[in-house]
């Protein structure tokens, strides 16, 4: 996904879950940080690419993705064909009546730690939607404004889409997260036409009470920006929208994937947004506005920077970001 002008809002007051759980959290990401500059200071490996949501002036994401070429390095785990098809800004979500508008179902909920608890990923993008302009481009209320019912998503310069990344990492997840026996649900699984609209992605966790919901998106910013970075709801209360509710928790599983992100992949915080936090607060995201139930996004990485779309267009590292992606939302689900 590529944006051009995250809100930097101060971080909310934190009024609840105090004590031992306040204390391990507060010290999860800045612990998880510092691990990855003292790898970083005794020479890791150039794979150290990350989130990539692009700043104002930065921003570089294709209108239009070029046809995903085939991802010549294996996974290194399940490699669940979920067939999703991409969309660019972390917004998308609802689709018109000729696109199914069921989202894909999970298997049989096992045991597990995490038995009872439901997840809903939302792979960024439809790998159709550029085969749909009119239907992408009609305005969905956000409760702030309107928007774009989703868009295209981006794509490294040698063809690999966003849409393709995000839904492989989202099949990923999803087996990851059943192990644990959590129920897991996806937005869309390249199983409609296009979409959904940004509205109808959030109504889908909304409908299903998600204990955690996670968009999964990559970047399109300029060259030589690179990293990951989780986007928060702000407080917003307008029109369909109000996140007051989410603001709180939905930080919280932001901080414990960033943490796990960071542990998991190796790879630092966004160079170029969020400060060196690898979180970003944003008010303009209808993803994000119109939940009711807590939720990020998180760009993995900048498809437009070559070191970073070296480590999106690897199964091996794919794997490694679904795992941090997953033990950040158990960690979450756990308390």
């Amino acid at each position: 996904m590529s944006y051009t002008g995250p809100d930097f809002d101060p971080p909310p007051s934190r009024r609840f879950r105090r004590g031992p759980l306040t204390v391990a959290l507060a010290a999860l990401v800045p612990g998880a940080l510092l691990g990855w500059a003292v790898y970083a200071a005794v020479g890791g490996s150039g794979d150290d690419g990350g989130d990539a949501s692009t700043s104002a002036g930065a921003s570089a994401s294709a209108s239009s993705p070029a046809p995903p070429s085939a991802d010549a390095s294996p996974p290194d785990g399940p490699d669940e064909s979920d067939g999703k098809k991409p969309s660019t800004s972390p917004d998308s979500a609802s689709g018109s009546a000729s696109a199914s508008s069921s989202p894909s179902a999970s298997a049989p909920a096992g045991t597990g730690p995490l038995k009872g608890k439901v997840v809903v990923i939302d792979p960024g993008h439809n790998p159709g939607n550029f085969r749909h302009t009119a239907e992408i481009n009609r305005q969905v209320d956000i409760g702030t404004n309107s928007k774009e019912c989703d868009t295209t998503g981006t794509s490294t310069n040698d063809g690999f889409s966003e849409a393709k990344f995000t839904l492989d990492v989202a099949h990923r997840m999803r087996a990851l997260l059943e192990a644990q026996g959590a129920t897991v649900k996806l937005t869309q699984d390249d199983d409609r036409p296009f979409g959904p609209c940004i509205d109808e992605r959030a109504r889908i966790g909304n409908k299903a009470k998600a204990d955690a919901v996670v968009s999964i998106h990559a970047d399109g910013s300029g060259t030589g920006n690179r990293g990951f970075h989780v986007i928060l709801p702000g407080p917003v209360n307008s029109g369909a929208a109000d996140t007051r509710a989410i603001v709180e928790p939905s930080r919280e599983l932001g901080e414990r994937i960033a943490g796990n992100f960071v542990r998991a992949t190796g790879n630092g915080p966004s160079n170029y947004v969020g400060g060196g936090t690898g979180l970003v607060t944003r008010k303009d995201l209808g993803g994000l506005n119109l939940s009711t139930v807590p939720k990020v996004f998180i760009e993995c990485g900048n498809m437009r920077d070559s070191k970073d779309a070296a480590l999106l267009t690897s199964g091996a590292w794919r794997q490694k970001a679904a795992r941090g992606i997953s033990e950040g939302i158990a960690s979450f689900l756990r308390g």
